[in-house]
């Protein structure tokens, strides 16, 4: 137990000292702080291996895609805004093909279109040489449930499964 020379008034001269010296602590902690920053990257070495070497081509920049619309009036637009019919939209998704064969083409169809106009519209991209053909959809907004928050009686709501 540490003491200190204090006058207590009782013929004591030594009474205990209450205090925490912090300075020893704070030292030893920067000593460590900086173990760890130098001992920190060393630890991220991975395992060394001699790599073959290959001929196969560099991978590119991802390519622009080919957006077709089709809009709430059933009408198709292409991504440059060119409004296509029927009959002009396999001459114009052909070029488009020409120009590059390796685009993914994302169909983007409006809620009220029916089901079929927009399967008219990707029969007709798969008729122009596309292979990779994608639906575009917009995603359900995802809202915080409340942890713990009790379901409203008489809301009739399912449990879910976890």
């Amino acid at each position: 137990m540490a003491g200190a020379l204090l006058d207590s008034g009782d013929g004591d001269d030594y009474a205990p000292l209450a205090e925490i010296n912090v300075t020893p602590l704070v030292d030893v902690m920067l000593v460590l702080l900086i173990i760890f920053m130098v001992a920190a990257p060393l630890m991220m070495v991975g395992v060394p291996v001699d790599l073959p070497k290959t001929s196969a081509a560099k991978i590119g920049q991802p390519q622009k895609p080919v957006i077709l619309t089709v809009d709430k009036a059933g009408t198709w637009s292409i991504d440059n805004g060119q409004v296509l019919t029927p009959e002009t939209a396999p001459t114009a998704l052909q070029a488009a093909y020409q120009a590059n064969p390796e685009a993914v083409v994302y169909v983007r169809g409006d809620r009220e279109v029916p089901y079929g106009k927009v399967m008219e519209a990707m029969g007709v991209v798969g008729q122009a040489g596309f292979a990779k053909v994608s639906l575009i959809a917009q995603g359900a907004p995802t809202q915080p449930a409340a942890a713990g928050a009790p379901a409203a009686a008489g809301a009739g709501a399912a449990p879910t499964a976890p």
